[in-house]
């Protein structure tokens, strides 16, 4: 298969450059088509119009962009706004623009984010019991610029319906993102990079059910981007039940791993702790929660269910939630409860399935 086009933007820049010396064109075309590729975002080589015909010609000749392209869109009554984005291979996978953003009802003021949820696996391999998605099989990785293109289309999105640019992202959509560690990581580069789209990282929070090793080495590459863990129980009866991944990646590991990780980058973590009701939504359970948030200096996002087909849970009661995270707040634990946005459009926390 020697005349198989190749995908431009699996290649560094100084991959690029040597390429284009091997090809006797000026070295510093490489740069400048880094720069179509990851700070303009081109989905073409006829964008490049500082290259000459014949060098965008050349290119076309050798190489191709594969950008992702809207497949359908959704709005939401809240204004939340779901993707599928078709990839180059016909899979399909879901982001989401979650806008303007209101913390919740207990006292806190109102936030103007504009928040993209973007998708790091085709399907997952994990099975959490509450989630859509682990419903679903893992059909693949997605690479560096599938994730990029989903930020761009995104925040295409949030100019267009909202008159405002993306100010987060947070990869919490479909899979499971340290299973895809290269790939992830890159993709941040690309976002976060002066060459790329200048974003903060701490404006970026890579979200994990739980993978302990990967954990410890997002420490040893000091990541400067957010990390939260998708804890649901700090109870591992309890958990085994619901993340079967728990079983090899028990609280204990867990907890020694994200010790390790705020020792390398002294980044606060962040639980993430949806309510089920009559099962972990207890003063026990909230002890419990409260002991372990004590192992690394974290604050706890309290997340309303959003039911699935496929599942049985039920969102616990406003009663319940607030007697729940009363009981951390008298604890000094810091405390954010997340309503849900998009729920109508299957848009929401845990939802995310891929479907029509």
């Amino acid at each position: 298969m020697k005349d198989m086009k190749q995908d431009i933007r699996k290649f560094s820049a100084p991959q690029l450059k040597a390429w284009f010396t091997e090809h006797k064109e000026q070295g510093f075309r490489a740069k400048q088509v880094h720069e179509w590729l990851w700070k303009k975002s081109a989905q073409s080589f006829e964008q490049m119009t500082n290259l000459s015909l014949s060098t965008r010609d050349l290119l076309n000749t050798h190489f191709e962009i594969r950008p992702l392209t809207v497949d359908q869109q959704q709005r939401s009554n809240d204004g939340t706004i779901k993707s599928s984005f078709r990839l180059f291979d016909g899979n399909l996978v879901e982001g989401v623009l979650i806008p303007a953003l209101r913390n919740d009802d207990r006292g806190d003021g109102p936030s103007d984010r504009m928040t993209a949820c973007v998708s790091s696996q085709v399907g997952c391999s994990l099975t959490c019991k509450f989630c859509a998605t682990g419903y679903m099989d893992r059909k693949r990785n997605l690479d560096a610029a599938e994730i990029y293109d989903q930020v761009v289309a995104i925040d295409r999105q949030a100019k267009e319906h909202y008159d405002a640019p993306l100010s987060n992202i947070v990869y919490m959509g479909m899979g499971e993102p340290l299973l895809n560690y290269k790939n992830v990581l890159e993709s941040i580069d690309r976002i976060t990079s002066p060459d790329g789209l200048g974003m903060s990282p701490k404006r970026i929070t890579v979200s994990t059910a739980g993978i302990a090793k990967m954990i410890r080495q997002l420490g040893d590459d000091e990541v400067k981007f957010n990390l939260a863990l998708s804890l649901h129980a700090a109870n591992d009866l309890k958990r085994d039940q619901i993340m079967p991944i728990n079983e090899s990646n028990t609280l204990e590991v867990l907890g020694d791993a994200l010790s390790y990780f705020y020792k390398k980058t002294g980044t606060r973590i962040t639980f993430e702790y949806i309510l089920f009701y009559n099962f972990n939504d207890t003063l026990q359970d909230a002890q419990e929660l409260w002991k372990f948030t004590k192992r690394v200096p974290a604050k706890v996002n309290i997340i309303e269910y959003n039911p699935i087909a496929e599942a049985n849970f039920k969102n616990t009661d406003p009663k319940t939630l607030d007697r729940f995270a009363d009981f951390l707040e008298s604890k000094g634990v810091i405390v954010n409860v997340r309503r849900s946005r998009g729920k109508d459009i299957d848009a929401a926390c845990g939802q995310l399935a891929g479907k029509k």
